[in-house]
């Protein structure tokens, strides 16, 4: 007994933890660098996507990364509560995605592009190329700890004050209506497709951030690794080397992008 509660308060320290370093995140804001020159030839064209509660910001070391390795990076400011953090409802957010890419694809060359999306941006990344018919703009979609499952927390959450601020709450919660039609809903098979999970991620456990694979499907993989928390995603090395694993292992297969 005395092992289980020691185990309990283990992973509640580190939930505090990544609560913590979300808050510190979300301090910085939304005001980032536009460098990205989507006119460019032979873009490798990454768009960046920040989950719960957070800003622009918390993609940023992320971000560093994928420049200083030839990718071309963007996000996009998701408003939510107080104006900078992400609460807005999945579906409305994924609707922002798609006007976003459809602008500069109307301006641009763009060509298909590679969506990485933290937690719930892994959702919203997931509703746009199943439901928004986005995966004819994108050719991968890569989550990092992402509730494809649902999670246990939101209801917790969604409970407290901040339910009243954030429809995606409700939606996040497992067996809710919109999970449920989100994972009827097939992940289009042109749209290389990994969520990637740790098994101490004390946010979103693996069983929640895996993705159901239909029988046959060879477009989509889970990835489980040991070690990180839920912000570990954003800012430890090792991560970043199976993420930029999984983009190059689909550009060396795929010379036209």
């Amino acid at each position: 007994m005395i092992e289980v509660i020691k185990s309990y308060l283990q992973r509640l320290k580190g939930t505090v933890r990544d609560l913590k370093t979300y808050v510190k995140f979300a301090s910085r804001g939304n005001v980032v660098e536009h460098i990205t020159n989507f006119a460019k030839p032979n873009l490798k064209l990454v768009l960046l996507l920040h989950g719960f509660g957070t800003t622009r910001r918390s993609v940023s070391i992320l971000e560093k990364r994928l420049r200083d390795d030839g990718f071309d990076v963007f996000s996009i400011n998701l408003g939510g509560f107080l104006g900078r953090l992400n609460t807005g409802g999945i579906d409305e957010l994924a609707m922002m995605v798609k006007d976003k890419i459809a602008s500069l694809a109307d301006r641009y060359n763009l060509g298909k592009l590679a969506i990485i999306g933290h937690s719930k941006g892994g959702l919203v990344g997931r509703y746009y190329i199943t439901m928004l018919n986005g995966n004819e703009h994108v050719h991968t979609l890569i989550t990092l700890g992402a509730p494809h499952q649902g999670n246990w927390w939101a209801i917790l959450a969604a409970l407290t004050v901040v339910g009243l601020v954030s429809k995606s709450l409700w939606q996040m919660m497992p067996h809710s209506r919109f999970m449920k039609r989100l994972k009827k809903t097939p992940i289009p098979a042109d749209v290389y497709t990994v969520s990637i999970c740790s098994d101490t991620d004390g946010v979103v456990s693996p069983n929640l951030a895996k993705i159901d694979i239909p029988e046959g499907s060879t477009n989509i993989k889970n990835v489980e690794l040991h070690g990180y928390s839920h912000t570990d995603y954003l800012i430890k090395r090792g991560v970043y080397e199976v993420i930029r694993q999984e983009l190059r292992a689909y550009l060396r297969t795929n010379s036209d992008v």
